[in-house]
């Protein structure tokens, strides 16, 4: 499936999801803004990576809630390695500043720049193998199949590092725009805040259901 296949699919996934589905929509965008009960609708998106068609209904809170504590878990995780990169370099350039501000100074606001740099290229890293983990959670409800690092690799593989960067570009421009337009749509009056909630649920599935057929793809590649 090409990325543009993928990008239609999605949309219609979701909007089968979601159209229609009054009530799922209305609880989705209520538990996708509470704090720890959040965690039911990270679970639902973990649903929708195990490729169910039609969308899952939304039932079995516990479970939901489980898998969506599971899901943030595993996230937390493979950001680790940017963490501890990002404290050493950035971290220790700043404690270099602080502590001999005219001695080392232009070497250190260097050396933070160059922090920034590596602890971002890092972060990219850990995202993308995140991702195929995230996926091999749902498929598998393993959690330990979330770090299996030698299967994530191979599985990226076979999906094509080129073709899985772009893709995920392609839906990184796609939600900034919708991002972008929601942020003005904001500025009207209570309107704006109600189309904002809405489009929560929209933006989730619809990029859960763009991952997950990017992980299928390479069964068919």
């Amino acid at each position: 499936m090409g990325i543009g296949d993928n990008l239609g699919e999605s949309f219609e996934y979701t909007k089968e999801a979601l159209i229609g589905k009054w009530v799922r929509w209305i609880l989705l965008v209520i538990i996708s803004i509470i704090p720890i009960v959040s965690f039911i609708a990270n679970g639902y998106i973990i649903r929708v990576l195990r490729g169910i068609k039609p969308a899952p209904e939304l039932e079995d809170y516990g479970q939901l809630f489980v898998d969506g504590l599971l899901y943030t878990v595993i996230s937390f995780i493979w950001m680790i390695p940017a963490f501890i990169v990002g404290m050493i370099l950035v971290g220790g350039s700043v404690i270099a500043l602080a502590s001999a501000p005219d001695t080392v100074g232009a070497a250190a606001v260097a050396g933070m720049g160059l922090g920034f740099l590596v602890t971002f290229i890092v972060a990219i890293l850990c995202s993308l193998f995140a991702t195929i983990g995230i996926v091999r959670f749902a498929r598998t409800e393993k959690f330990g199949e979330a770090f299996a690092f030698g299967e994530i690799k191979d599985k990226i593989g076979d999906i094509g590092w080129a073709n899985y960067i772009i893709a995920l570009i392609v839906l990184g421009i796609v939600m900034f725009i919708i991002a972008f337009i929601l942020a003005i749509l904001v500025m009207i009056p209570i309107l704006g805040w109600i189309l904002l909630f809405a489009a929560i649920p929209f933006l989730n599935i619809f990029s859960a259901r763009f991952i997950c057929n990017l992980y299928d793809s390479a069964d068919t590649a």
